[in-house]
């Protein structure tokens, strides 16, 4: 069971996908660099030293000291002992903690207790699980929205892992439910649930948060 400290730096870091994908990356690697991480994540790397430095506030990473590392303590390093020549990182012993607690179930727990009193976000992810996937002009027209508002709320839920960008270049009927013709290309960014945004809104439906 999670303590209710180390709770609220998960609900932070939640809000961000991009930083657990950093922490989840420094369990692999043991330590490692902005370059490194950049490599391996495939996020850029300005964005990779901001996530760096919002990890350390929280007390969930925390740079490495000394001259030179062995491979064993940076295992994506090939040669046995390299001189540093970068600032390296490494999870904390509170960040380690909290990656071996994220189990699914309390990952979903983290992310409901993020939007259930959000009702503009449940409203949003209630449309995606019905339409499946479809652009903002939408989820505007649905919700009666301003579709910048739309917009700018359907980027902070993809930037939470909830929702992900539909990969197809052609999205069929059964895929995207609002849309009448047989298929139809994407000529703008669709959004869809994620795998964990199914399961959480799934347990919200189950909790009666959002109507079955």
């Amino acid at each position: 069971m999670m303590d209710e400290e180390l709770r609220k730096k998960l609900m932070e870091v939640l809000k961000d996908k991009r930083l657990l994908e950093v922490m989840k990356h420094l369990r692999k690697a043991n330590v490692d660099y902005g370059k490194s991480i950049m490599l391996n994540t495939k996020i850029p790397i300005q964005e990779v030293v901001e996530l760096l430095d919002r990890l350390e506030r929280l007390g969930l990473i925390e740079r490495v000291h000394g001259a030179t590392l062995k491979n064993t303590e940076a295992k994506f390093k090939l040669s046995k002992e390299v001189h540093k020549h970068h600032t390296y990182y490494t999870l904390t012993r509170e960040g380690d903690h909290l990656l071996r607690q994220l189990d699914e179930k309390e990952l979903i727990k983290a992310y409901i207790d993020l939007v259930k009193n959000d009702q503009f976000a449940l409203d949003i992810l209630k449309i995606a699980d019905e339409v499946n996937a479809d652009h903002a002009l939408t989820y505007s027209k649905l919700l009666h929205k301003p579709l910048e508002e739309i917009t700018h709320k359907l980027e902070e839920l993809e930037r939470m892992g909830l929702l992900e960008e539909a990969q197809a270049k052609i999205i069929k009927f059964r895929e995207r439910r609002s849309k009448p013709k047989k298929e139809t290309r994407t000529h703008h960014k669709y959004y869809g649930l994620s795998r964990i945004g199914e399961l959480v809104v799934r347990e919200l439906k189950r909790q009666g948060v959002i109507p079955k």
